[in-house]
């Protein structure tokens, strides 16, 4: 999935001449933590968060120098080295990016202007979509060996179910010789997969068997 596919393209921005005052406003208003700041023709200048406001605030018993703050530009508060994407990258890396970075957002660009946003929650809620969690189902985890094919194979297993699958994540296993295979199926019964698993050799991690949960 590429971040086009799930990024804010309807971006509230501000300028850099505007003030403190109405960033703060402008995110209240809004329900949102990030605001980009930019020059004419969409050109990226900056971005200013909840969190640079907090930390650059006066002390809320200051309430003379804290009027004073607020009124000043956000040029004065603003991030202006800032890490953005394009709307062609994909999804798990920005996300990647996020986290190695520790911020909230990124700004998107083309053509050096700002076309969408990307935030953190926009990933979290687009991983939520792809396991298939929304809807009715069931998840179901295989440990397997770690080589090739053993995807199809226990596919195929499912299929002579007629089970349809919602989706698939490949998780390392705590031995490197295994991994992981988590399904979520468009079933609530899922006693005679996990038998028709068990009669393959499979070790089915999860649902366990009540009688054998420690």
């Amino acid at each position: 999935m590429i971040v086009r596919q799930i990024m804010n393209s309807n971006v509230i921005t501000l300028r850099a001449d505007e003030s403190i005052r109405m960033a703060l406003n402008t995110m209240k208003q809004n329900r949102i933590r990030h605001i980009p700041i930019v020059k004419d023709d969409d050109i990226l200048v900056g971005i200013i968060t909840e969190r640079d406001v907090k930390d650059a605030s006066p002390s809320i018993f200051q309430l003379e120098l804290r009027e004073d703050f607020l009124e000043r530009p956000i040029s004065s508060i603003m991030k202006t080295e800032v890490i953005t994407g394009h709307p062609l990258d994909f999804v798990e890396e920005l996300a990647a990016v996020l986290i190695e970075n520790k911020i909230g957002c990124l700004p998107i660009l083309q053509d050096d202007r700002l076309v969408g946003l990307l935030t953190e929650t926009d990933v979290l809620s687009t991983f939520v979509k792809l396991t298939g969690v929304e809807h009715p189902s069931s998840r179901i985890e295989v440990k397997v060996p770690n080589r090739a094919g053993m995807l199809a194979e226990v596919s195929a297993i499912l299929k002579k179910r007629r089970v349809n699958i919602s989706s698939v994540l490949v998780c390392p296993a705590s031995n490197k010789d295994a991994k992981i295979l988590v399904f979520r199926v468009q079933t609530m019964n899922v006693s005679m997969i996990i038998s028709d698993l068990k009669a393959e050799g499979y070790e089915v991690l999860w649902p366990k068997v009540l009688g054998n949960m420690k």
